[in-house]
């Protein structure tokens, strides 16, 4: 039976013992048949009247609700009900019906800002994204995506990503850089995955950067850094041996021939060949900093390998702090090389500052559950301001190759590590700072 017959029958129930008592009190009392029966029907009609008044006062505001949650329900938030009180059981409904609609407003408007900001920062962003349901069928692309396959989304959303060229973005690892041909460009490409919801299903996302660009660039500026520096190191050598070469033939062209021209002869010739070995040597700097060959991995004791390498250096004690025992994976003979390079510029920069010996160089380390960390302070004049002591041939030695930096981060970043150096920030000196993953 309906809800509104129940109440009906309900209201008919409650009255049917009022009007029965009525009925029985008018036919005993001495009225004429005609007015028991006017007063009957009158008995009737309020019993009824009162009935559907119960009936609408129960059932309208239900109605009015229910009419209510269905615009909620369909997305129109505009739509209240009146009659809110604070003092009735309806009035309180009415009212939470009310603030529930506002509440639901709010909320939409604010997913609508945030979904046309979303919407406005995916279409600017030079990153190609698309969005793969779990049968592998694209879902969503922005706009970097689309000019990438080089059509609109209304013809490709529900595409398979084989039919899109894109199968192999859904497996491997990633980070990694792939070689993509696609209608709408090809080059290198940077290919990142995520992952998102969507109406409880797992859906992955594909994210693809452009790095033909970006490293034509780094290209161009390593080849600008490249000749800039092998200019420089050539001509310091060229430029005396060509004036040296110059005024020796002024010298042999004389005639006669001065008295001791064999001795000029022969100082010009030493200096051409000191200038000629400077450039043979820079070549090899380079030529060693451009072949550092692929570490090979094995477990490294921490302090045994700074122990020993400490005691590689004879002109100052090199004080080596207590640690706990700790091992790292890595290549034994690309990190002794390493700390040997480190140490050996804390080393000269504490006797640049002390040339007594006075100087003090420490080695310590700590290790947490993700890396090891080894330090290198000395107590020498810092590092000048502004200066990337980390530029390949930079140097401040009179006969320094400017690589030891150089090889050592190389070796650091082989080892998917970091090395860094900074002045202290009290005192002289600086802290060379090693970080290497921890053991695996």
């Amino acid at each position: 039976m309906k809800y509104e017959h129940r109440i009906l029958l309900f209201g008919m129930g409650a009255g049917l013992v009022g009007s029965l008592t009525s009925f029985f009190l008018l036919w005993q009392c001495e009225y004429s048949v005609r007015t028991r029966i006017t007063a009957a029907a009158l008995i009737v009609f309020g019993w009824v009247v009162a009935v559907l008044t119960l009936h609408n006062k129960i059932v309208f505001p239900l109605r009015t609700l229910s009419n209510l949650l269905g615009a909620l329900r369909e997305g129109d938030y505009s739509l209240r009900v009146k009659g809110a009180r604070n003092d009735d059981a309806m009035g309180e409904l009415i009212w939470e019906a009310n603030a529930l609609a506002g509440f639901l407003r709010e909320q939409r408007l604010d997913a609508m800002e945030a979904s046309a900001l979303l919407r406005k920062v995916l279409g600017q962003i030079d990153v190609a994204m698309f969005g793969f349901d779990s049968g592998g069928r694209l879902q969503l692309v922005n706009e970097s995506g689309k000019r990438l396959l080089g059509r609109p989304d209304t013809e490709i959303l529900g595409w398979r990503a084989e039919e899109l060229g894109l199968a192999e973005c859904l497996s491997g690892e990633t980070p990694r850089v792939l070689d993509i041909v696609l209608p709408g460009g090809s080059g290198r490409w940077e290919l990142r995955r995520g992952s998102y919801r969507d109406k409880g299903m797992s859906h992955s996302l594909v994210f693809l950067s452009d790095l033909t660009r970006t490293l034509h660039e780094e290209e161009r500026r390593a080849w600008k850094r490249l000749i800039r520096t092998v200019r420089h190191e050539v001509n310091n050598s060229l430029t005396p041996i060509q004036s040296v070469a110059d005024s020796l033939r002024v010298l042999i062209g004389r005639k006669p021939l001065a008295d001791d021209w064999q001795e000029d002869v022969k100082g010009g010739l030493e200096l051409i060949a000191e200038r000629a070995e400077a450039l043979d040597r820079f070549i090899s700097a380079y030529s060693r900093l451009m072949h550092l060959p692929e570490p090979s991995f094995s477990q490294v004791d921490v302090a045994q390998l700074l122990r020993r390498v400490a005691g590689l250096e004879t002109r100052m004690s090199v004080a080596v702090a207590a640690g706990q025992d700790v091992q790292v994976r890595g290549d034994r003979d690309q990190l002794e090389q390493l700390l040997i390079n480190v140490i050996s510029n804390a080393v000269e920069a504490s006797l640049q500052s002390r040339p007594e010996g006075e100087g003090q160089v420490s080695i310590g380390w700590q290790a947490d559950d993700d890396a090891v960390e080894i330090h290198i302070d000395d107590d020498g004049p810092g590092l000048a301001e502004g200066v990337d002591v980390f530029v390949p041939f930079y140097t401040t030695k009179d006969h320094g190759s400017g690589i030891g930096l150089t090889l050592s981060r190389q070796i650091a970043e082989a080892h998917a590590g970091a090395l860094t150096l900074e002045n202290h920030s009290a005192g002289p000196g600086c802290r060379a700072t090693l970080r290497l993953p921890a053991k695996g």
